[in-house]
């Protein structure tokens, strides 16, 4: 089956790639809402799974915290400022073969995994 590409979906990942800083799906749909006020938050937070169930954006999952939503879809890590919960991307080299080094006792076959550092981004490390 072939998904419509709506007018919502369309405003849904320009808001995505145009925030480009791992928001929210509530934050998206601020961002959407200042612009086209009469689409729903149900229409925002539905598109964004269609989206992240298409490959088009990447849902990143934090422990305790909403998800945010990343406009980069390749395999990266990530770092969350303490201080002021911002998440930026890692400038590393993704590993891959770490899940191949996994002994799991509970019979799961591993697919994937995801990695958040934590520390004080140098904005807020400045502002002391």
């Amino acid at each position: 089956m072939t998904q419509r590409n709506t007018i919502q979906r369309t405003l849904v990942l320009d808001a995505v790639r145009q925030l480009h800083n791992h928001a929210t799906a509530e934050e998206i749909y601020q961002s959407v809402v200042k612009l086209h006020p009469s689409v729903s938050r149900a229409t925002v937070y539905r598109n964004l799974s269609r989206l992240v169930d298409d490959g088009e954006i990447r849902r990143l999952e934090i422990p305790n915290e909403p998800d945010r939503f990343d406009h980069l879809c390749h395999q990266h890590y990530h770092v969350k400022c303490v201080k002021c919960q911002r998440i930026f991307d890692v400038d590393m080299e993704y590993l891959g073969e770490i899940e191949s080094k996994i002994k799991d006792s509970h019979g799961f076959d591993i697919v994937g995994h995801d990695l958040v550092f934590w520390g004080i981004c140098p904005e807020c490390k400045n502002s002391k």
